[in-house]
């Protein structure tokens, strides 16, 4: 077994080889405090017939064991992946595959299985030095290290790596990955925090990454095995250049249509008559080819990489984007709400070709999410879920559960949004919010942020400031850099970065930028990030052109939710045994009812008129005795001396035969009987709580 270690934050990192996992490729256990994971890669021996791009997955899971857990439901072992787990693969996946050599095309798996669990909260952090570790030990082709940092913000002091109790509570929480050079990833939240100080924590997480990546170059250098050869990329370049000779006047024209479908049909009749030219016998045999398959694959690759550097030229020489837009430019906003009468909330926000329909329902405490975790049991009141049809661009696919695409991106758009969404104490509701993306062309992501931005103030969500998100893009080419607002699908597709950046006027509530070159220089993404904050108080602008502030009403099919306080030596009243009590209001008034712990009750009901008497019924019940209130109360039990009186629920006074009425009463039952609802007025209640009524002072009273 091979083991390096370095010290960080006062515990020690701990990279080890050679014990676990030996038939892998490359393995890796990772531990950092408690925590403990092993990640391993494996690629396969042959590269995959017919691929144009690199086959790689990652699969992080989480064993409940690592936290001393048993799974909860009727199975009692791991089942599909959990939300977390997916979000995590993704997170893992997008700072490695950038680094991977062109030309290989095996395919290759990396997983990361969390084994132990601990206070750390980094298994994410952890999982992506993880795979980088083994990869460069392995055999696999791989073109860099990558260190990754977890970086929190409270108030002006940045937190290194900050664990679980420390998560809890933070103005802003990213995790950055990168190289020794430079920054591929960055992915987390805010509550709206400048653009200076997200950039002064890029710079923290940077400086931290390289410490990372000192292990792992050390534990290759101990461990690692020689790099498998990649096959040469053949090009012919006689047919190549005959090829662009014959295409190059058309796609010129054909990359500058606007129209996303009109501009992609034009090239894809370029590419049939290119193929139909050049895949005959003549040709074939002139350029050394044994098969049409093999011809026609060579020619559609070479005409992509032609399509590609034509538009990054035009952008790079001529400032032109494939839409007739300058780099700075934002594609027209339209913005339209309350579009479906029975939903509580809708919007449908349009940017170009993108469009997103975003829906708001709201619900009541059954309604929240409850997520079981390896921290534990938690309920999500706000959530936010991303659809992308395959209609949206024109395609024809089987419809399937969510895939990690869909999930990644509405949890990008939930954690962009969760900044601003009121307190369940000012506004007791469950909210979802449904985004279906009806038409795409780029940053549908971002679009949904908007329309949802919409959507919840028609829903009368009294969210605290308006969200709007843009994406930038980058094309890079020798010295020359241009950074691209509100990317289009083309740009993002031929592109070197894609980030996105969420917030309202006042800062930042979240953002995600991948790189799909070697890195982004700092200096260009803080351009980028000064530039997204541009074209984000322009959004904002627009969308409050539409609806300055949430509605003041609810819809009326929407539910209305009451609350009040009681005592929490009443909530057993109330509940009654067995439930017995509430079941009965439930029953009687139609309505929905939620006790917590601390005795805050909130009753749902679309009927404002049942909520009204169920809250009634319920103050009758928690009602106290008050000295000098008058109370209608039923005779309970007659004795010598007077008689006992219930005037609330449960709770009885004496009335004393000397109070029964004016004139004297020489026995009880001459004035009143069991059973009979008599007035009473509470004169007294002792040290001990007992009650003394009287029937006479009622009578003069009234």
């Amino acid at each position: 077994m091979t083991k390096v270690e370095l010290e960080l934050n006062g515990k020690q990192l701990i990279l080890e080889t050679g014990l676990m996992a030996k038939q892998s490729d490359g393995a890796v256990v990772v531990k950092y405090g408690d925590t403990m994971l092993l990640a391993t890669v494996v690629a396969d021996k042959k590269p995959k017939e017919g691929l144009d791009f690199f086959p790689f997955t990652v699969d992080y899971q989480e064993k409940t064991y690592s936290a001393g857990k048993i799974p909860g439901g009727f199975f009692k072992r791991e089942g599909k992946p959990s939300e977390k787990e997916i979000l995590t693969s993704r997170l893992i996946d997008r700072p490695i595959r950038p680094l991977f050599p062109k030309g290989f095309y095996h395919e290759t798996q990396g997983i990361v299985s969390v084994l132990s669990y601990g206070d750390e909260n980094l298994t994410d952090v952890l999982g992506i030095v993880g795979i980088s570790a083994a990869l460069n030990i392995s055999d696999i082709p791989y073109n860099g290290v990558i260190g990754a940092v977890k970086i929190g913000l409270k108030g002006d002091q940045l937190i290194i790596n900050p664990n679980l109790n420390e998560s809890n509570d933070l103005d802003l929480n990213i995790v950055v990955a990168g190289t020794e050079d430079a920054i591929i990833m960055v992915e987390g939240g805010a509550l709206e925090v400048s653009e200076e100080d997200l950039l002064r924590a890029l710079k923290c997480a940077h400086n931290e990454i390289k410490k990372v990546i000192t292990p792992q170059v050390e534990l290759r250098n101990l461990a690692g095995k020689p790099k498998r050869a990649i096959p040469a990329i053949f090009e012919n370049p006689e047919l190549k250049q005959e090829l662009i000779n014959f295409i190059s006047v058309d796609i010129q024209e054909a990359i500058r249509i606007p129209d996303k479908l009109r501009r992609q049909a034009s090239l894809d009749t370029i590419l049939t008559e290119a193929i139909e030219h050049f895949n005959t016998s003549e040709y074939r045999l002139k350029y050394g080819y044994l098969s049409e398959d093999a011809i026609i694959k060579d020619i559609a690759n070479i005409f992509q990489s032609y399509e590609k550097e034509v538009v990054r030229n035009m952008i790079i020489h001529e400032n032109i984007r494939a839409d007739g837009r300058k780099p700075e430019e934002i594609r027209k906003i339209s913005c339209y709400t309350s579009i479906l009468p029975r939903a509580h909330g809708s919007a449908l926000f349009i940017r170009g070709e993108t469009q997103a329909l975003a829906v708001t329902t709201l619900g009541t405490a059954a309604d929240e999410q409850k997520v079981d975790s390896l921290e534990g049991e938690i309920y999500k009141t706000f959530m936010l879920h991303y659809n992308f049809p395959p209609f949206s661009v024109g395609e024809v696919k089987p419809l399937r559960s969510p895939g990690r695409r869909e999930i990644g991106h509405g949890s990008l758009a939930e954690r962009a949004l969760k900044a601003v969404i009121p307190p369940k104490e000012t506004f007791p509701y469950t909210i979802r919010v449904v985004s279906d993306i009806l038409e795409s062309n780029g940053s549908s992501s971002m679009a949904t942020v908007c329309g949802a931005t919409l959507s919840l103030m028609d829903a009368g969500v009294p969210i605290t400031a308006p969200v709007a998100g843009i994406a930038m893009g980058l094309i890079k080419s020798d010295e020359k850099v241009v950074i691209l607002t509100d990317i289009l699908g083309l740009e993002d597709h031929l592109g070197d970065m894609d980030f996105k950046v969420t917030g309202t006027e006042k800062g930042i509530t979240a953002f995600q930028m991948d790189s799909k070159i070697e890195g982004i220089d700092f200096e260009i993404l803080r351009e980028a990030i000064l530039r997204a904050k541009e074209g984000r108080l322009f959004i904002l602008d627009k969308i409050k052109e539409v609806m300055p502030e949430p509605k003041k009403e609810l819809s009326p099919f929407a539910p209305r939710i009451f609350s009040m306080k009681i005592k929490q030596d009443k909530i057993k009243d109330v509940i009654g045994t067995g439930g017995k009590v509430i079941r009965g209001i439930i029953e009687q008034t139609g309505v929905k009812i939620d006790i917590n712990d601390i005795g805050i009750i909130h009753i749902a009901s679309s009927n404002e008129e049942s909520a009204r008497k169920a809250i009634e019924i319920i103050s009758g019940i928690v009602e106290e005795p008050e000295v000098g209130k008058i109370y209608t109360g039923k005779v309970k039990r007659i004795v010598d001396f007077g008689a006992f009186v219930e005037i609330m629920p449960g709770v009885e006074g004496l009335l004393h035969i000397s109070q029964i009425s004016e004139k004297r009463v020489s026995k009880v039952t001459d004035a009143i009987n069991i059973g009979d609802d008599i007035l009473v007025k509470v004169i007294e209640i002792d040290n001990q709580g007992k009650i003394r009524l009287s029937r006479k002072e009622a009578l003069r009273k009234k």
